[in-house]
Parts: structure tokens; sequence; C-alpha cells
């Protein structure tokens, strides 16, 4: 086949091209690779201090407060200020958790 000089042109330029793609994906991979390395070695962020567990009810309320640190929590929670936790556990009556018992450690009385 008798290729025009153009054709043959564009096609070397397709070679060059592809070439070119194929090292910027292996830049690419190399430097996400970095990346996660730097994000293994840093160290997970501190849990928060305190908890709410919300129920699975429609109006998602409220239904115990928890230590940031405690294992007993469901899987709907949020974290919260200390005062927040207070607040929860004196004037809306939320239950503490009796595992973490964060009434204690807030020094309400129950």
């Amino acid at each position: 086949m008798n290729d025009s000089p153009r054709l043959e042109a564009l096609r070397f330029l397709r070679r060059v091209q592809a070439r070119d793609l194929a090292r910027t994906d292996r830049w690419i991979a190399a430097e996400e690779g970095r990346a996660a390395e730097v994000a293994a070695r840093r160290p997970p962020p501190a849990p928060p201090e305190w908890l709410i567990e919300r129920g699975i009810d429609t109006h998602r309320s409220p239904v115990a407060v928890h230590a940031g640190d405690c294992r007993m929590t469901g899987t709907s929670t949020r974290p919260i200020t200390r005062e927040q936790a207070m607040e929860a556990l004196v004037e809306h009556g939320i239950r503490p958790c009796p595992l973490c018992r964060p009434d204690t450690a807030l020094g309400v009385l129950g």
C-alpha cells in the first residue's frame, strides 16, 4: 500500500502521542503510589471526644451519648462537643452508654 506523505505523518504523530500518553500514565501511577505511601504513614485522625448515637426511627432521635473511643457505638453516630454531651445527658435525658460511661467522665450524676 502506497500511503501519502500526509497519512504517514499522521500515523507517526499518533505513535508519538501514544508513547507520550503511556509515559504520562506511568508518571500518574508513580505519583499515586507516592501519595498512597505518604497517606499510609500519616497517623489516623484522633477520635472525637464525644459522640451522639441516633436511633433507627423515622426522626433519627438521639438514643445514647458515648465517649469518642467507645466500641459500643452503633452505625449512626456523629461527633459532639463536651457542652453538647452534657446538655444531652442533663437537659434532654438521653441515656449514657453503659460501657464507656460518659456521664461519669463528664461529672454528671445520673
